[in-house]
């Protein structure tokens, strides 16, 4: 899809002012109900949805399916992101009316992360059609260790540990023995040092990025239209602060969803390989995108599905 400039300008514009709607809005640290979760991740859920009718009404079925189909799988994705999002919450000892703008700030950090990764991404493809292969290959690899994971036990067996950048970072700023509300820097001892809240910004940050390894692939695999693929990542990120308070005790209940997530993503990735051959001059089948949003809403569904009787199943008469 050609975009030009100026509908580029006007979407990030667009989305300041819906995320400096929505950080005004909860700009008062309290602790977040399920029914506002609620509310507001409808919200989003409706923009993301009126963006994606707007892209099938101008743009076609083409660019709107790719929409849906990227939106659906970066979301889903999102989701399995929760689980390392409350490990980090409880290592830091978030306090929960502190929760929702550590989130906040933690996705616009990861939203300007990946629209570098998109960009590099989108340079990757245009100068070297062999990447395809390399990404097909990834994400099928992805999906063998996620079934792996899930076979251990997955998220349950799991602890947030500092990466190497964060802890270099906390040793040369120093943090803070205790949060100090909102506030990211205090004064100690004559020292300006780091509070727990920007630490665990940080690391929301920072762990984003191992996410968009799989996810940015991930949707290249069903649009390579970098506009399309920033828009769905944006609307998915966006209301991510809201489905966390909202399913956040539902999330042990997706037991399956790593298998899902794992046949999600090798399915992109043989779509991928596929392509490539093809753009090879190998006579394929190509898989096209009414086909995969469909195999994406079936499969996100059965798993669905299937984790909500296997933990009823769990649950004592």
């Amino acid at each position: 899809m050609n975009v030009s400039l100026s509908v580029w300008l006007l979407t990030v514009a667009a989305l300041c002012v819906l995320v400096a709607a929505d950080f005004f809005i909860g700009r008062k640290p309290h602790d977040v109900s399920l029914r506002e979760a609620g509310i507001w991740t409808a919200v989003w859920v409706v923009l993301a949805c009126l963006f994606g009718v707007g892209l099938l009404v101008f743009r076609g079925g083409g660019q709107g399916g790719e929409f849906f189909a990227g939106y659906l799988t970066e979301k889903s994705l999102s989701v399995d992101n929760l689980f390392v999002f409350v490990l980090i919450m409880a290592k830091f000892a978030v306090p929960s009316q502190y929760q929702q703008r550590v989130l906040m700030v933690g996705v616009l950090v990861a939203l300007v992360l990946r629209a570098a990764f998109i960009a590099a991404g989108a340079a990757m493809i245009s100068a070297f059609s062999w990447v395809f292969y390399l990404f097909g290959a990834f994400l099928i690899w992805t999906a063998w260790k996620l079934i792996q994971d899930a076979r251990k036990g997955g998220h349950e067996q799991e602890e947030y540990e500092e990466n190497k950048l964060l802890k270099a970072i906390e040793r040369r700023f120093g943090v803070a023995d205790r949060y100090h509300g909102t506030r990211l820097w205090v004064e100690e001892n004559g020292k300006r040092v780091m509070t727990p809240m920007l630490v665990v910004m940080l690391a929301i940050g920072f762990t984003d990025i191992l996410f968009a390894l799989d996810s940015i692939p991930a949707i290249y695999g069903l649009t390579q239209d970098p506009y399309i693929v920033f828009t769905a990542n944006a609307f998915a990120l966006m209301g991510l602060r809201q489905l966390y308070f909202l399913i956040g005790g539902l999330l042990k209940k997706l037991v399956h969803l790593s298998y899902g997530l794992s046949v999600i993503l090798g399915f992109i990735g043989v779509k991928l390989v596929l392509h490539a051959l093809h753009e090879s001059g190998v006579h394929v089948p190509e898989i096209g995108i009414p086909f995969s949003l469909g195999f994406i809403v079936l499969v996100l569904a059965v798993t669905t599905a299937t984790s909500l009787w296997a933990t009823r199943r769990r649950e004592p008469a």
